[in-house]
C-alpha cells in the first residue's frame, strides 16, 4: 500500500470539520500554504473539489458532505490503532471530542457541573451533547456516541453500564392552582385534573397511570410533549398539571431562566417506582484511559449534583 498516505485522511478530516484551510492548518500545526497544497492533493486523489469558495468562506461539495462522518470515524479509528495505550493520561494535552447522548433533564440539571469539571481538568477536550430520539444501541456500536446516559432499556447484550443515581417524579402546577389551594392533594383530586405528559415516544400513559388504575381512577391527558421543559412551560401557562423528575422541578424553581418561577411542585398522591439513571458505553472503549477518565468525571459530577442520599453505590 505504498500509494496510500494516511496523512491525507487526517488532513481531509480536519478540512471537513473546520470548513477552512486556515482552521485545518491550525488544527494540524501546519502552515496555510502547506494545507492548501494538501487540499490540492486530496482533490486529485478523490477526483472531487471537496471544498469550494462561497463568498469569503468554503463550503463542502455533496461528495465531501457525504464523506464527512465516515472520514471522521476512520481518522479516529486509525489514531486509536497507532496510539499507545497507557495508564498514564496527560489531561492537559488530551485533545478529544466526546459525544454524550442524554435527555434534556440530564443536560438541564447536571451538564453544567460536568462541563465545568472537564474544562478545568482537560481544557482541550470538547463535549458534544446529542439528543435521545430513541433507545438504540446502534450509535454506541458504530462509534457515533461515546457515552449514553439514561434509563436502561432494551440494549445490546455487550453494552457496559454503571448506575449513576436514582430519580423520582413529582407534580408541578401553577401557583394558586385549585389542586394546591382547595384541599389536600388526594388521588381523586389529582386524577380529576387535566394533565400534560412529557414522552419522547409520544406515549399517553406511564407508571402513575398504573398506580391510579389500581385505585379505580384515570386521569385526563390533554397534551403530550417531547420534553419536561415543554411540559413545565404548559403547566406554567395553564391549569394543566405536569409530571417531571424531582431534579428538573428543583432546577426550574431555582433558576430565573426556566419556567419554575411560575410553578409549584408537590408530591404525587400515589406511589410510583423510582427510576435508575445509568451511563452506558461500548466494550471497545472500556479500557481506553481517556474514556475511563470521562466516566469517572461523569460519576463525580452526578454525585455532586445529586448528593449522597440518592447516589447508587
Amino acid at each position: 500500500m505504498d500509494d496510500v498516505d494516511l496523512n491525507l485522511l487526517f488532513a481531509l478530516d480536519a478540512l471537513l470539520v473546520e470548513g477552512s484551510v486556515t482552521g485545518a492548518a491550525r488544527r494540524l500545526g501546519l502552515s496555510s500554504s502547506a494545507m492548501s497544497r494538501t487540499l490540492a492533493r486530496l482533490r486529485s486523489a478523490t477526483g472531487d473539489p471537496l471544498l469550494v469558495r462561497a463568498g469569503r468562506g468554503l463550503v463542502p461539495t455533496p461528495r465531501a458532505a457525504e464523506l464527512g462522518d465516515h472520514v471522521h470515524r476512520l481518522a479516529r479509528d486509525v489514531r486509536a490503532v497507532f496510539s499507545p495505550q497507557s495508564g498514564d493520561l496527560d489531561l492537559a494535552s488530551l485533545e478529544r471530542t466526546f459525544t454524550i447522548r442524554a435527555n434534556e433533564g440530564f443536560v438541564q440539571v447536571r451538564s453544567g457541573k460536568l462541563v465545568a469539571a472537564v474544562a478545568a481538568a482537560a481544557p482541550r477536550v470538547r463535549l458534544r451533547f446529542a439528543p435521545k430520539p430513541q433507545k438504540d444501541a446502534g450509535p454506541l456500536r458504530q462509534g457515533d456516541i461515546d457515552l449514553e446516559i439514561g434509563v436502561l432499556g432494551s440494549s445490546a447484550p455487550e453494552i457496559r453500564m454503571q448506575s449513576l443515581f436514582r430519580e423520582h417524579f413529582v407534580g408541578v402546577a401553577r401557583p394558586g392552582h385549585p389542586l394546591l389551594t382547595e384541599g389536600p392533594v388526594t388521588p381523586e383530586r389529582y386524577a380529576a385534573c387535566q394533565h400534560v405528559v412529557a414522552s419522547r415516544r409520544g406515549s399517553f400513559t406511564g407508571p402513575v397511570d398504573d398506580a391510579l388504575q389500581e385505585l379505580g381512577l384515570r386521569r385526563t391527558i390533554v397534551a403530550v410533549v417531547p420534553g419536561f421543559l415543554d411540559a413545565m412551560r404548559i403547566a406554567h401557562q395553564s391549569d394543566l398539571v405536569a409530571l417531571v423528575p424531582r431534579s428538573c422541578a428543583d432546577s426550574a424553581l431555582a433558576s430565573t431562566a426556566l419556567p419554575g418561577q411560575g410553578l409549584a411542585s408537590f408530591d404525587l398522591p400515589v406511589r410510583t417506582p423510582e427510576i435508575v439513571v445509568s451511563m452506558m458505553w461500548h466494550p471497545r472503549l472500556h479500557a481506553d484511559p481517556a474514556h475511563r477518565w470521562l466516566r469517572a468525571t461523569v460519576m463525580a459530577a452526578c454525585r455532586e449534583a445529586q448528593g449522597p442520599i440518592d447516589h447508587l453505590p
